[in-house]
């Protein structure tokens, strides 16, 4: 049964991906994830919790693109602390035909290792089982979800072998999500002068289930106090923000065929 799903979701990524190819191709639009929410609060820092840092740079974001590229139409997973199944959250992008999806999440590390910092952005991926440490932790939330082993057809977040049933999936749109990663970190570096963790290939269960170029940026440390405060602060949200607005306005600018 899971391996008949993923091979369905697999042919159908590549029917979309043929489309996407095909002349004339716009981006329309664009779904932005704000991480966790609800009773799934996430990572949480010595004052915030992840799931209110990722609506408000996710809501600002919002906010920036429809002031600036008004043409394309923006859908929010949530606008508010509500709970969202991760499945459901690739389901809104994949019922709206979206072009692009982008989860807004904070990094977060154990005691002992509070010093480290910096921003990283995840594309769909298997690759190596010792380093989906992400991975695990934002696929974690599953667990609070009702029968979530009927819903993720046996899926287990604990168990890392489970992403190697995934691993179809990696390649359909494995090179424009890369394209748009690197272009995000990029901008992190060059506009906000943030230390950049680069791009990883990672086992996330919600943008394996994206039929799109999907990314999961991490903005941030919420478990080191210095970028806890800039996470939190008006200007490191803008800055954030408008970092991803530029890197989103050069993958359309390059992605897009006259």
């Amino acid at each position: 049964m899971k391996i008949k799903l993923l091979i369905t979701i697999f042919f159908f990524s590549l029917l979309i991906a043929e489309k996407a190819s095909a002349q004339g191709y716009k981006i329309k639009t664009i779904v932005i994830d704000p991480g966790h929410g609800g009773r799934k609060p996430g990572a949480s820092g010595s004052f915030s919790k992840e799931k209110d840092v990722s609506l408000k740079i996710a809501l600002k974001l919002g906010a920036l693109l429809k002031g600036q590229m008004p043409d394309i139409k923006i859908i929010f997973t949530r606008k508010t602390d509500i709970d969202v199944d991760l499945y459901r959250r690739a389901e809104i992008a994949n019922e709206a035909n979206a072009d692009l999806f982008i989860s807004v999440h904070c990094n977060s590390m154990p005691p002992g290792n509070k010093h480290i910092k910096g921003t990283e952005t995840l594309v769909a991926g298997s690759h190596r089982l010792k380093e989906q440490d992400a991975a695990i932790r934002e696929n974690a939330d599953i667990k609070l979800e009702k029968n979530y082993k009927s819903k993720y057809e046996g899926y287990d977040p604990s168990n890392p072998s489970s992403f190697i049933l995934l691993s179809l999936l990696k390649n359909a749109f494995r090179d424009k999500s890369i394209k748009f990663a690197k272009l995000i970190q990029n901008s992190y570096i060059k506009r906000d002068e943030r230390l950049s963790r680069g791009v990883k290939e990672q086992g996330v269960l919600v943008l394996q289930r994206c039929g799109m170029p999907a990314v999961l940026t991490e903005v941030g440390f919420i478990s080191n106090k210095e970028e806890e405060k800039y996470i939190n602060s008006q200007n490191g949200q803008n800055e954030i923000a408008n970092s991803i607005l530029e890197a989103i306005k050069t993958y359309k600018k390059n992605i897009e065929v006259k």
